[in-house]
C-alpha cells in the first residue's frame, strides 16, 4: 500500500487486488465446471462481464461475488468472508485517487500496478525515469519547458509524481533497475543547474540497496531497445509480468508469454551493453563536473 503497510499478505493497490480476486474466482468457476455464460446469467450479467471480472478489469459488487461463491459451492463462512474482504479492499481508492482528474484510466491502472510490483525494470531513452526525477526536473517536464508559467494543475502533476516515488522508500520497497541512454545526461532539461541537481539526486538514490542505474553509452545506443518501456514483476502468482509502453494517445500492456520473453531478452541485452552501476556512478560524476 501507499503507506508501506501490508494488507492481508497482498501488497499494493486496488488494481492488483482486482486481478488477484478475478483470478481466484476464475479458478473456482473452472473447478465447478461452470461456463462464463451461465455464471453471467446467474448474476444478471453477461459472459463478457464475467470475463472482465476474472481479468480484474472492472470493479466488484459484493452481491455479485456472494452469488458467484454460492454458485461455485463455496459455503464456508470464513472462506466467503475472505473473498468479500478482498472485494471491499479492491474497491478502496488508492492514494492516487485524488489525482484521478489528471490521469487517464490507463495511467490510473499503471500507478496501481506500480504500487504492487516487487521489481520494476525500466528503460528510458529521453528523460530520467519518473521515479528518479527531482521536483524541479519534473516541473520543467510537466510545464512543457515553461516552469515560470506553472499552474495549479502543473503543481498537482508534480505532486503526483513525487508521491509515486515514495514506493521506493517503503519498508517493502520494490527493486528498481533503470537503464537510461547516455543522451539523457546531456539533454539540458531546465538548464545547467536543474540538470546538475538531477545528477546529484541520481548519485544519492543509487546508494539505496534497492535501486540500480545503468547508462547505455552512445556507441551502443539504440541497438537493444527502440523505445522506452517498463516491465513490472510481482510476487503474487496470480499477477503476470507486465510490459508497459506509453505513447501519445495512451498506453499498451503486454503480458503474453512470447511478449514477456522478447522484452526479457531486451533487458538482458541492455544489462550487457550498459555500463555497470559502478561505472555509471563514475560517468555521473564526470558529467556533473562538465556542466
Amino acid at each position: 500500500m501507499a503507506d508501506g503497510r501490508n494488507d492481508g499478505g497482498l501488497s499494493g493497490g486496488p488494481t492488483a487486488r482486482r486481478i488477484v480476486l478475478g483470478s481466484q474466482l476464475r479458478k473456482l468457476r473452472e473447478k465447478a465446471e461452470i461456463t462464463r455464460g451461465k455464471a453471467g446469467y446467474h448474476i444478471r450479467g453477461s459472459e463478457s462481464k464475467i470475463s472482465r471480472m476474472e481479468l480484474g478489469r472492472v470493479g466488484f459488487k459484493e452481491r455479485d461475488v456472494e452469488d458467484l461463491l454460492s454458485m461455485y459451492g463455496v459455503t464456508d463462512k470464513e472462506e466467503r468472508e475472505q473473498f468479500l474482504s478482498l472485494v471491499r479492499q479492491s474497491n478502496e481508492p488508492g492514494w492516487w485517487h485524488r489525482y484521478s482528474d489528471l490521469m487517464p484510466t490507463w495511467f490510473t491502472d499503471y500507478v496501481g500496478l506500480e504500487e504492487s510490483a516487487s521489481r520494476i525494470q525500466t528503460c528510458e531513452l529521453q528523460f530520467v525515469p519518473g521515479l528518479l526525477q527531482t521536483e524541479e526536473y519534473t516541473r520543467v517536464l510537466a510545464s512543457h519547458g515553461r516552469p515560470e508559467l506553472s499552474t495549479d494543475e502543473t503543481e498537482r502533476r508534480v505532486a503526483l509524481r513525487l508521491s509515486r516515488q515514495k514506493v521506493l522508500h517503503r519498508t517493502d520497497a520494490p527493486k528498481l533497475w533503470a537503464v537510461i541512454d547516455e543522451s539523457v545526461l546531456h539533454r539540458p532539461i531546465g538548464g545547467p543547474r536543474v540538470l546538475r541537481d538531477q545528477i546529484d539526486h541520481l548519485l544519492e538514490v543509487t546508494r539505496l540497496p534497492n535501486i540500480s542505474l545503468q547508462v547505455v553509452p552512445y556507441a551502443l545506443s539504440g541497438y537493444a531497445a527502440e523505445s522506452s518501456f517498463t516491465m513490472l514483476r510481482f510476487t503474487e502468482p496470480e499477477l503476470p509480468d507486465l510490459v508497459y509502453i506509453e505513447h501519445l494517445g495512451g498506453a499498451v500492456y503486454l503480458d503474453r508469454r512470447e511478449e514477456i520473453e522478447t522484452y526479457s531478452r531486451v533487458i538482458d541485452r541492455l544489462a550487457v551493453d550498459a555500463e555497470t552501476p559502478n561505472q555509471t556512478r563514475q560517468t555521473l560524476i564526470k558529467r556533473r563536473a562538465e556542466i
